[in-house]
């Protein structure tokens, strides 16, 4: 099996479409249009390779993985670009305003820069999707649990959104730290579940008898240090280390940042 065309050819087609999102964010000023771009970009770039690269006809197997590919995409997508709708470019996501604020003059060439870097991140993506998409047989125990899994992390992250957004809406919340339900067990209970998504495609596309399998791991990884060490997790930290001060502070002692580890657990009283 060829992987190597249909991955040129998300490659390119990423390409162009964060360089139409790049566009987008400019005339609105509002840089959460990159998420919605990458996010329904990759859903549609996984679903066409999910169902027409590598030959095999289309297998049940083919099905299921575009299915979970879109429903990913359109759960995400669609929240995002609804959030960045109503928000305008007043209310734009804190870890563009601190770009903004770190680039300067240089923003937008350099937004243009980092915006196309993501499309080798969702070729590497895809690439576990292509995998797990043709991976050959019958369905089995491994396409359930890996559908399981994927389900579970969009449901999750549904959930913490959900947590989130009616935390911000009491008038009583405002300038604190939402530590309640998920939020009371990760710091970044959304990006958790995002992570754990990529993990169902691996899952899927295991197979002692073709070790390429294995290259599907690069999914989850990628997709790990990205959240945890790049635009996820350290700039998200450091906004709210700069809006709450000693309450986000607080929040850091007591609640893990990413994986939830048990630990002693007690809600601190406002700075």
């Amino acid at each position: 099996m060829s992987l190597i065309l249909p991955l040129f050819a998300v490659l390119i087609g990423l390409s162009l479409v964060m360089a139409a999102g790049w566009f987008v964010q400019w005339r609105t000023g509002n840089g959460g249009w990159v998420d919605v771009f990458w996010t329904y970009g990759t859903g549609v770039a996984g679903v066409a390779v999910a169902l027409l690269a590598g030959g095999e006809g289309l297998t049940a197997r083919r099905w299921l993985v575009a299915g979970l590919v879109a429903l990913w995409s359109l759960r995400l997508g669609t929240f995002i670009a609804l959030r960045v709708a109503r928000g305008g470019a007043r209310h734009e996501d804190i870890r563009y305003t601190s770009l903004k604020k770190e680039w300067g003059k240089t923003y937008q060439s350099r937004m243009f820069g980092f915006m196309q870097i993501q499309s080798p991140i969702t070729v590497a993506l895809c690439l576990a999707v292509l995998l797990a998409a043709t991976r050959t047989g019958p369905l089995g125990v491994a396409d359930v649990l890996g559908a399981l899994v994927l389900l579970g992390s969009i449901a999750g992250e549904g959930l913490a959104d959900q947590q989130m957004a009616a935390f911000r809406a009491d008038p009583a919340h405002k300038g604190q730290v939402c530590d309640t339900g998920l939020w009371g067990l990760s710091r970044h209970p959304n990006y958790l579940f995002e992570f754990l998504g990529w993990v169902a495609y691996p899952i899927i596309a295991f197979d002692a008898g073709a070790p390429q399998w294995a290259l599907a791991l690069l999914a989850p990884l990628v997709m790990y240090a990205i959240l945890r060490f790049g635009t996820g997790v350290p700039p998200l930290e450091k906004s709210m280390l700069e809006s709450r001060g000693e309450r986000f502070r607080a929040y850091q002692a007591r609640v893990p940042m990413f994986l939830p580890f048990p630990v002693a657990r007690r809600r601190s009283e406002p700075a």
